[in-house]
């Protein structure tokens, strides 16, 4: 297997479904559900498990919601297509959509099928391979793909009611602080300090885009054998919201530790080495390519998107605890957050200093 080619594992034991149900029900709908078809399952990913559909007239990738109960408006499979659908021919590199299916009774909840994106993928947040070029060259093509979702006309692709257009900052932090306390297991001051702060240091700018949500270089596919990126994927956080919180998102990286495999964060790194831009330069190139100046206030944005990524993690955590993750790993992302929300802290105070 070569570096950044997915791996495809037998299907959870927690995930299976009736895939002769699956097979019946698309066969006259799609080309080749009228012969064998493989069923395997994309190895890691917190979310909607994401399969490979081999049929003989071509691949396609189902994604669906976990099983068991989830949390009101999580994994939105269903926000996910919609978000993808509409920008089919945006610029925005993106899987072509096939079905949709809100029919829980077919494999026991709702799914989406696209045509399969053949690339690499790196699921963390760090590209260690490839020459330093190489990794410099795929950076600066994920901050002018950003650049590019966020220059769509989002009412003229049909998304003029996919969220809110005002108050976005605003709504999240609630939203977030909402999240927190549901999958709460444990004390956290940072958390509950961060829940407080927040509000009072919001911008008062109402600029509005599509917003990903998840924005980084675990959530795209690159070509498989040049440095750019051919499809961004995981859109169930998409919503119409401010392009800096998600700029700030796609930042984290160079606020988070390597970790032990080096593959998790930015901090410390010597970026002449690796060839991976700062976050200076990759703001800049995000900039020219969106035609705008440099934001400022830049690191509220941060905190509000380490805040954000704190109360996912921990709900991931929590998955875990109740024995219903995506991925076994899941169990270890307790240190996660909380040094996540601890770094966010952090920044709030240098900024009150």
């Amino acid at each position: 297997m070569g570096a950044g080619e997915p791996a495809l594992v037998p299907v959870l034991e927690n995930h299976r479904f009736d895939e002769a149900a699956l097979a019946a029900a698309l066969r006259g709908r799609l080309p080749g559900f009228d012969g064998p078809v493989t069923i395997r399952q994309f190895q890691g990913g917190q979310s909607n498990p994401t399969f490979h559909v081999a049929t003989a007239a071509g691949s396609y990738v189902l994604r669906k919601k976990p099983p068991g109960r989830l949390l009101p408006s999580a994994h939105a499979v269903e926000r996910e297509y919609r978000a993808m659908e509409a920008l089919q021919d945006s610029g925005v590199p993106v899987p072509r959509m096939r079905l949709l299916c809100e029919d829980d009774t077919v494999v026991g909840t709702p799914f989406f099928l696209m045509d399969h994106v053949p690339g690499r993928v790196f699921p963390d947040r760090v590209m260690t391979s490839g020459t330093p070029a190489e990794r410099r060259a795929v950076y600066d093509d994920l901050a002018r793909v950003l650049a590019r979702l966020h220059a769509v006309d989002w009412r003229a692709a049909g998304l003029a009611d996919f969220g809110r257009p005002d108050h976005y900052m605003q709504r999240q932090v609630a939203r977030w602080t909402k999240q927190w306390a549901a999958v709460k297991v444990e004390e956290m001051p940072e958390m509950e300090r961060l829940a407080e702060w927040l509000p009072r240091h919001l911008p008062e700018d109402e600029e509005t885009t599509i917003a990903h949500g998840d924005f980084r270089l675990g959530n795209v596919i690159l070509h498989p054998e040049e440095p750019r990126v051919v499809a961004v994927l995981d859109w169930e956080l998409a919503t119409l919201g401010h392009p800096m919180a998600d700029l700030a998102y796609a930042c984290l990286t160079y606020h988070m530790p390597p970790g032990p495999s080096g593959v998790t964060g930015l901090l410390g790194v010597d970026f002449g080495a690796t060839g991976i831009p700062d976050q200076e330069s990759f703001v800049a190139t995000y900039c020219a390519a969106a035609g705008r100046a440099a934001p400022r206030g830049f690191d509220v944005f941060l905190v509000f998107s380490m805040f954000r990524l704190a109360s996912i993690v921990a709900g991931v955590w929590k998955r875990a605890l109740d024995g219903n993750a995506s991925d076994p790993r899941a169990i270890g992302y307790r240190e996660r957050y909380r040094v996540m929300a601890e770094r966010a802290w952090a920044i709030a105070q240098r900024m009150e200093a």
